[in-house]
């Protein structure tokens, strides 16, 4: 089909030219002496990224599945004892992950379509007067079901009932387009991708470790041979890996962290932000609802559309796909069928999803969904307008005093104005 891939998954995203320049290149030796030149500030700009001053990151040729198995086998034994919220599909599959390597897991079952429950959390860390409860695991940003949850709160939990539980955070969906603060959350394992806010190709997985984690690595009896922080700690010490990197990708790497530092963070948040008021906007419009049982579950990287009784999910996807070439996400684990995904996260702007606004408005005609075309299109550009940063006079140059973008309690505002 002619024109421009029309990717609108959450993830993996649009890959910028810059980006795709940047990987476009000759192999090289990976262990050369000028090699560290491009290693060693990678590490160093990620702890900006996690925002943590006394963790360590770290780069495996890998996906945000292998980091779920790195920050357990690094810091567990068999037969340990973890708490694991479950809220959508990536929150089962993490907690798959931890069983299958031995671990003892509670689960907390939420409905899905809400976030993590830090009460829950709390009082089941009371209960555990002998501590036999070595972690808490959760998700910050479930692409399955459009949600996010509040680790601030986990974390004041964990402090609240006095337990020495370990925090591993599933960010794959998270990190860089939403705001994380990995030493402020008190998070000893943060875990992403690089196929989602970064803007790369997958292949690369991305963790934060706290000091406190790295210390469990004495008594963890877990097997480990690829995913032994150990040797990576001792190869990335002199800006090396202890076995072949993926070269292109490391390109990508720097060149998706200096295109996010010259945005800057809270930028790219608001952006984010933006887009996906305009895409709840959409929905509102089309007189659908959102999987995110509240607005405050709401994610800002991906809204997850519930279809009507009698239609399937699937049907929008395949229709979208097939006929207008737009790539939307399906509906996983119990919510297959019921609902579609558009994902809102990465290279982005108004007018890109204003066209897969439009995408699916065409797709759920055609598969018998009564709405009419242009009605979310419509509300999505009366949000977007409602909510645009005021332009310097013609010709002038912008101005580094100028207002930031709009917040999310600007936002809040308009709504309640409407």
């Amino acid at each position: 089909m002619p024109g421009r891939n029309a990717l609108f998954v959450p993830g993996p995203t649009n890959t910028p030219d810059r980006i795709l320049r940047a990987m476009h290149r000759a192999m090289e030796d990976h262990r050369s002496s000028s090699f560290p030149a491009l290693t060693r500030p990678i590490l160093a700009d990620l702890r900006r990224v996690f925002k943590t001053q006394d963790g360590q990151c770290f780069v495996f040729p890998a996906t945000g599945t292998g980091m779920w198995e790195t920050a357990l086998v690094n810091t567990l034994s068999p037969g340990d004892r973890v708490l694991a919220s479950r809220c959508g599909q990536f929150g089962h599959l993490f907690i798959d992950c931890a069983q299958r390597l031995g671990l003892r897991v509670d689960v907390q079952d939420e409905d899905w379509g809400s976030g993590a429950n830090a009460d829950r959390i709390e009082e089941a860390l009371r209960a555990d007067t002998a501590h036999e409860i070595k972690g808490v695991l959760v998700v910050h940003n479930e692409t399955a079901t459009g949600v996010t949850s509040d680790i601030a709160a986990v974390r004041r939990a964990i402090d609240a009932a006095g337990h020495p539980a370990l925090l591993y955070v599933d960010t794959v969906s998270g990190l860089v387009s939403l705001p994380f603060e990995m030493d402020a959350w008190g998070v000893d394992a943060a875990i992403t991708g690089s196929q989602k806010g970064f803007m790369l190709p997958a292949g690369l997985g991305l963790l934060g470790m706290s000091r406190k984690a790295l210390d469990r690595r004495a008594t963890a009896r877990c097997a480990r041979v690829f995913f032994d922080l150990g040797d990576m700690i001792a190869a990335n010490a002199s800006g090396y890996f202890p076995y072949t990197p993926s070269v292109p990708l490391l390109y990508g790497l720097r060149e998706s962290l200096d295109i996010i530092f010259e945005e800057g963070l809270d930028a790219i948040h608001a952006r984010h932000h933006r887009l996906a008021e305009g895409c709840r906007a959409a929905v509102r419009g089309w007189g659908l609802s959102l999987c995110a049982k509240e607005p405050r579950w709401a994610s800002d990287t991906v809204s997850a559309v519930m279809v009507p009784p009698g239609i399937d999910g699937a049907a929008v996807i395949d229709v979208a796909y097939r006929r207008y070439g737009l790539a939307l996400g399906a509906g996983l684990g119990k919510m297959a069928g019921q609902l579609f995904r558009i994902g809102h996260l990465g290279d982005l702007n108004e007018l890109m999803l204003l066209g897969a606004l439009a995408g699916v408005e065409l797709a759920m005609r055609d598969v018998g969904i009564a709405v009419a075309l242009g009605s979310g299109v419509a509300a999505a550009q009366e949000a977007f307008r409602a909510t645009a940063a005021p332009l310097p006079p013609r010709g002038a140059p912008a101005s580094p005093d100028a207002p930031p973008p709009p917040t999310r309690a600007a936002h809040e505002r308009v709504a309640v104005a409407r």
